[in-house]
């Protein structure tokens, strides 16, 4: 159900940090919408003084947290719910809500129940979340009508927010309706939760609209008293900045208009095959079943199998790598199979006894074999890697002067026509630029990308596509910024969003 338990450490950093944005010995008042079994809690009580707490509610759904709850807190005076916090109407306001709301992930969810949470969390804060939001954004948006005005909200959350397109609405609501503090950052390879791949902040808030020129103080690393490093960042650098986890670290990112890697790259994660073990055979097992060749096209194996940055090939166009893999793709119909290829037909029967066919992605094609349309691309990046690798860089760009197709581990760059007609006049200029790519600092991607727990760097298309690429403009003799205008899909339409 999306728990993951508070460090009580961490519970008392975050109580006592709650503490120095109360006004001294103003009462207490205190919520909890999933409260486990009472780690904030108790970490309330021993750093406020009783006295000083008025009173404590806690919301908890699930019986294995909240039946022992029951017994801890028996006659301390915290008023325990065994209900869903999300089903409730508020009775009171609290000037306290601290919480680590469940990590439930959107495709978790029922969609009447995702739909009825969407309604529920726009009437409640005005965030018009996306479908794709996790259960944590809802119980932020839901706790709005819970608060006082001028009511304090501390919400140990994932950081990844901070950088997707779900985010969006949880960062306009934290920059419009509410006064948005601090946000601190802890370092993701120090994971707050050893059972969650997954990186965590703490998000502070006041319940009143935010004072012109705010500034917000984003920190980083050590703990929230001492963090490794922290920054002032004005709210209104927040509103254009699409990467918010680029502070405290990176400076205020100028405005001025630069190239980026998508004036010379369209960029498409690899193909989804739909079941790699089905679609994927190497050279053996082909010749084994005696597998029509015609209907295979190369595939490169996963970046851990391969251990150079440039693929060669030889003259059939195929790479010369260890693993040699190839992808089953082939548009004939099944009765063509049947009568020209009895052994693919065969196959393929296997394929649907398994049943291949009924897999998400298979049953949404036709026939549900096809593949999607990825042209061997002349570069590709590895989107997917830890920055302790042995090379010190989490993605690597290697050049491919085969035929090979990629599947989804990889994310494919096409040139843009543009681009092409330079590479036209100077054959070796996809190589230089490859070189120029490969010296794009780690830092540089990340400040792109997202991390996660364990020090995980993800790097999606359009991230990648963002990157600067002011050396790739001065390969080019006589480009401007600016004149490279948008072209055809050379996928076809709605493959980019496949």
């Amino acid at each position: 159900m999306g728990q993951f338990s508070t460090p009580p450490s961490l519970a008392r950093d975050i109580l006592e940090h709650a503490a120095t944005l109360l006004a001294p010995e103003e009462p207490v008042h205190f919520l909890d919408p999933a409260i486990g079994t009472g780690a904030f809690y108790s970490a309330l009580l021993s750093t406020f003084p009783r006295q000083q707490v008025a009173e404590a509610l806690g919301f908890e759904i699930d019986s294995h947290y909240s039946q022992p709850a029951s017994l801890i807190w028996q006659n301390s005076g915290l008023i325990l719910n065994h209900t869903d916090f999300t089903h409730e109407e508020p009775s009171r306001r609290f000037n306290l809500v601290i919480c680590n709301p469940p990590y439930v992930r959107h495709h978790h969810i029922q969609p009447s129940d995702k739909e009825w949470l969407l309604n529920r969390s726009f009437k409640a804060s005005g965030m018009k979340l996306s479908g794709l939001a996790g259960l944590y954004c809802h119980f932020l948006a839901l706790s709005h009508v819970w608060m006082t005005a001028d009511g304090i909200a501390g919400w140990l959350i994932p950081s990844e927010f901070m950088d997707v397109n779900y985010g969006r609405e949880v960062k306009r609501y934290l920059l419009q309706r509410v006064t948005l503090l601090h946000i601190h950052r802890f370092d993701p390879h120090d994971k707050q939760f050893a059972d969650a791949l997954v990186s965590s902040c703490i998000v502070w808030f006041r319940n009143v609209p935010p004072p012109p020129d705010h500034n917000v103080t984003f920190s980083f690393g050590g703990t929230l008293a001492a963090p490794e490093i922290s920054r002032l960042i004005p709210a209104r650098a927040l509103v254009h900045e699409t990467k918010w986890t680029r502070f405290p670290v990176s400076e205020i990112r100028s405005r001025k208009t630069i190239s980026i890697i998508s004036d010379f790259f369209r960029i498409t994660r690899g193909l989804a095959t739909g079941d790699n073990r089905f679609f994927i055979l190497d050279e053996e097992f082909i010749a084994k079943l005696n597998l029509p060749a015609d209907t295979f096209r190369p595939i490169l194996p996963s970046p851990r199998y391969l251990a150079e940055d440039e693929i060669l090939a030889d003259k059939n166009g195929n790479p010369l790598v260890g693993r040699r893999l190839f992808l089953l793709d082939t548009h004939l119909r099944d009765e063509e199979i049947k009568n020209r290829f009895p052994t693919l037909w065969t196959y393929l029967e296997e394929g649907k006894n398994r049943g291949v066919h009924k897999g998400y992605i298979c049953s949404h094609r036709s026939p549900w074999y096809v593949q999607e349309n990825r042209p061997a691309a002349p570069i590709i990046c590895t989107y997917l890697g830890r920055g302790d690798a042995k090379s010190g860089r989490p993605f690597r760009f290697i050049l491919n002067n085969s035929r090979a197709t990629v599947a989804n581990v990889y994310l494919a760059m096409y040139p843009t026509p543009l681009l092409l007609r330079y590479m036209a006049r100077d054959p070796d200029l996809i190589s230089r630029i490859w070189q120029v790519l490969n010296k794009i600092t780690p830092e540089q991607l990340l400040e792109e990308g997202r991390v996660y727990g364990g020090g995980l760097y993800k790097l999606e298309p359009k991230e990648l596509a963002n990157v600067d690429a002011s050396a790739i403009a001065e390969l080019l003799p006589g480009f401007e910024q600016g004149v490279a205008l948008k072209q055809p899909d050379i996928f076809g339409e709605g493959e980019l969003a496949a």
